[in-house]
């Protein structure tokens, strides 16, 4: 996965950042000065735009370990920088991560042998955002490059997975069904039948305090001025006082690395 994502983020980000120095480079000999027309001091006024203060966006993403929502809330610091508030909601799986289902049940559902708990995040940050490569003709379909960065808290809410346990009856070869947590000491795939409600174990969730970083670059590319729409691609780093036991076989850690990209829909106003 994490792999898979690297190829997309270089597939994307790069091909923008070239598509946008052309578009640049583009404009700027546009704006040569023609010494054969007479000058006028009203040219060019109804393409002049007004610097819209306050935005406001949420889009979705994926990671290398899930995927998750994201809302921000910006104001201008000066015409090329904004500082924001963010909210992020993501799901995070473990590497080690696999879908089974019992062999010897032909109706038997799936589940995530070795799993302890779902492992959810949710982020509150502040950062900022500063153009890199700005856009000169908005009509013209220019894409506009911008660095973030962001930083802040990171809740981290570990919720116990629960199984249905294929349970001998006194009849040969019939079974009943009984709910229980999973315990690596005495549930096996033979007699796992599946994975139970995601509503068991809400009563029993944990929560591990953090911190997270991260950081990348976004393309905006809206033709109105008062709207955004942006690409976005990063990294982030999510750490914790102490390992999250996600699974049962194998490492767990204190803190997740991820590559994402996201896309962000939203408004400006003064």
């Amino acid at each position: 996965m994490l792999r898979n994502l690297s190829i997309v983020f270089i597939l994307i980000v790069i091909p923008a950042m070239i598509f946008a120095q052309e578009n640049l480079e583009s404009n700027k000999a546009k704006e040569k000065p023609d010494h054969f027309a007479p000058p006028s001091d009203t040219a060019n006024l109804e393409d002049k735009e007004i610097l819209l203060k306050h935005e406001f966006t949420a889009g979705v993403l994926l990671h290398s370990n899930g995927w998750g929502i994201n809302i921000r809330r910006g104001k201008h610091k000066t015409g090329k920088l904004k500082r924001m508030l963010e909210l992020d909601i993501v799901s995070m799986k473990h590497p080690k991560e696999f879908k089974s289902v019992n062999p010897y049940f032909e109706n038997s559902k799936g589940f995530i042998y070795g799993k302890l708990n779902t492992f959810t995040i949710g982020r509150i940050g502040y950062g900022g955002q500063w153009v890199v490569v700005q856009r000169q003709d908005r009509r013209g379909g220019g894409v506009e490059i911008r660095a973030h960065t962001y930083g802040g808290i990171s809740l981290g809410f570990a919720k116990p997975v629960y199984l249905e346990i294929l349970v001998p009856t006194n009849v040969p070869f019939e079974f009943s069904l009984s709910t229980e947590k999973y315990d690596p000491s005495k549930h096996y795939i033979d007699n796992i039948y599946g994975k139970a409600p995601f509503t068991k174990g809400l009563d029993e969730i944990k929560v591990y305090p953090g911190l997270y970083f991260k950081a990348g670059l976004s393309f905006e590319y809206a033709s109105r001025q008062d709207n955004i729409k942006a690409i976005e691609a990063g990294i982030v780093v999510d750490g914790y006082y102490k390992k999250v036991p996600i699974m049962a076989f194998a490492d767990n850690h204190p803190y997740f690395v991820s590559l994402y990209i996201g896309i962000n829909f939203g408004t400006k106003w003064y």
